[in-house]
């Protein structure tokens, strides 16, 4: 193994080498990419789609849907010169360019792969536990079934094992809908109503803190009071409808599911939970005209919701991410509603077993008891864990495992970082100040290739768009000079400022007029124009 891995360095550092010198020719970006895949000035499809594969992005990522799109007219074949090349490539070079020079989240997608894959297959053989029986639909789950996926904040993604298998999301709802709370109300009014303590007891216990409310939004009776919260003032079909399209986000603008009877049978088998709700409407723990049965309902339809563990994944990726949707670029939730939801379920995501989790794990996870497990890994990405066997206390058995095995081989945990920790496990990341770094680059990069998407991903990420290189060139500068109208507008929307001046002095405007860009020194004037008028009234 260890020398397997001294050979995979030498080849990556052989690979680093060749992009370093092929860019200090001054070659254009598509030559310079083109010539690090190419081995007798030529590649071929195959060649694109092992790079892109390797890389953890799959096909039907719509990042890359237009270089796919192209190939689909290439032959298997046929030897692709460079000039066809950066054709295939220019939709989604910004990307791709990432993907080519290892500059993703997981530079090593590969080995990272099959050190997940082992993981999987050793805790596959652990058959213990057994499935949630209190609610029938869920006892008739296949309890051999088990999948795992994950999903890096660059949109890398894993599958292993059952990962189309649908199952119900049953208590990790509760983290979605305590986020869709927090950006619907703020977290003061939010905690006016639930606390932020472990509660120490089972998740279905009929108690309340000494301010006679929940303990935390992550057990039974603080779910239902984030329920209360969220839309009250709409009919039921509609509240669902907002629910199942923060989910839709969530997972890449995906359709998710809904098992009605397993709705049905949680909602026959409630009486504990009506209990619960009883209880805290004789403490006035509700907000004013709570009507409980329609807040029971609406519970029981979120818990009810349908993913498979791939969907799950990009989902939990979502939160490592700050709230922006990996695969989309779309933000759905703000960093401070993530941030939040994070240190619940870092302290009591995993029932009464919250503290040992912490312990032993070191990670925010959220389970339910259809076996779902939801692990977050901050600022890397997220699994989504699916497998029915239930431990004692309701948490997934090989979820667990996979979690423990997980830390003890990478350097996940949350303190692993501290220094003389232990230096041995694996980190597959790209240091995070790297990655800062290269994200304004990325953005100037965008601009200069008229990557639109790219732009808007980066903008969701919080880039700055006034910022600039070592010269002072900012995304509004590359995109005026290469005439890419498109992205220049967007920038504008986006705050960029026209008044900006590189290390030459040059604003975006005299970059326009140096390289003849007509349209985009016409849409220039017109806003000075309208700035001189505002100015005049």
């Amino acid at each position: 193994m260890e020398k397997e891995g001294i050979v995979l360095t030498i080849n990556l550092l052989k690979f680093m080498s060749k992009i370093e010198y092929i860019s200090s020719a001054k070659l254009s970006l598509p030559d310079t990419l083109f010539n690090a895949l190419s081995q007798n000035d030529f590649v071929t499809k195959a060649d694109i789609i092992d790079v892109i594969t390797k890389a953890g992005i799959a096909r039907c990522d719509n990042r890359v849907k237009e270089i796919y799109k192209a190939l689909d007219a290439v032959s298997d074949s046929e030897k692709i010169d460079n000039k066809k090349f950066e054709k295939i490539i220019s939709k989604n070079i910004s990307l791709f360019e990432k993907i080519v020079k290892k500059h993703l989240i997981i530079p090593d997608f590969a080995e990272f792969t099959k050190n997940i894959k082992e993981l999987y297959d050793i805790t596959k053989s652990n058959d213990a536990g057994h499935n949630a029986d209190y609610i029938p639909q869920l006892a008739r789950v296949d309890s051999n079934l088990y999948g795992v996926s994950f999903c890096s904040l660059d949109g890398q993604l894993l599958n292993i094992g059952d990962y189309t298998e649908d199952f119900c999301l049953q208590s990790t709802c509760k983290a979605i809908n305590y986020c869709i709370a927090l950006e619907l109300n703020g977290s003061e009014k939010v905690h006016q109503h639930v606390g932020r303590e472990p509660s120490g007891v089972k998740f279905n216990e009929l108690t309340l803190n000494d301010k006679n409310i929940p303990h935390n939004p992550m057990i039974n009776s603080g779910a239902i009071m984030t329920c209360s919260l969220i839309k009250p003032e709409l009919d039921l079909a509609d509240r669902f409808d907002y629910i199942t399209n923060i989910w839709y986000e969530l997972v890449g603008q995906e359709k998710v599911g809904f098992d009605n009877t397993v709705y049905h049978s949680e909602k026959g088998t409630a009486d504990r939970n009506f209990a619960l709700a009883y209880f805290m409407k004789e403490m006035n723990s509700f907000p004013d005209k709570t009507d409980i049965y329609k807040t029971l309902d609406f519970y029981f339809q979120c818990c009810s919701v349908q993913v498979n563990s791939k969907q799950f994944a990009t989902a939990v990726a979502t939160l490592a991410n700050g709230g922006v949707c990996p695969k989309t670029g779309v933000r759905v939730f703000s960093p401070d509603t993530v941030k939040n939801c994070l240190s619940m379920m870092y302290s009591c995501g995993m029932y009464n077993f919250s503290g040992e989790y912490s312990f032993t794990v070191g990670l925010p996870a959220k389970s339910g008891v259809s076996g779902a497990l939801m692990l977050v890994i901050p600022d890397l990405g997220g699994f989504g864990i699916f497998s029915p066997r239930l431990d004692k206390i309701g948490n997934t058995v090989r979820g667990v495992e996979f979690s423990k095995k997980l830390v003890e081989k990478f350097s996940f945990h949350n303190y692993d970082g501290l220094v003389g920790s232990n230096n041995e496990k694996i980190n597959p990341r790209k240091s995070r100040a790297e990655s800062d770094v290269d994200l304004t680059f990325m953005m100037i990069s965008a601009a200069s290739h008229g990557d639109v998407d790219e732009i808007r991903r980066l903008i969701a990420l919080g880039v700055d768009v006034n910022r600039g290189d070592y010269d002072l060139r900012t995304p509004l500068h590359l995109a005026s000079a290469e005439g890419h109208l498109d992205a220049v507008v967007l920038l504008l929307d986006k705050g960029a400022s026209i008044e900006v001046k590189d290390r030459w002095n040059q604003t975006p405007l005299d970059d326009a007029k140096s390289n003849q860009r007509k349209d985009i020194i016409e849409l220039f004037k017109s806003l000075n124009n309208s700035n001189k008028k505002k100015l005049a009234s």
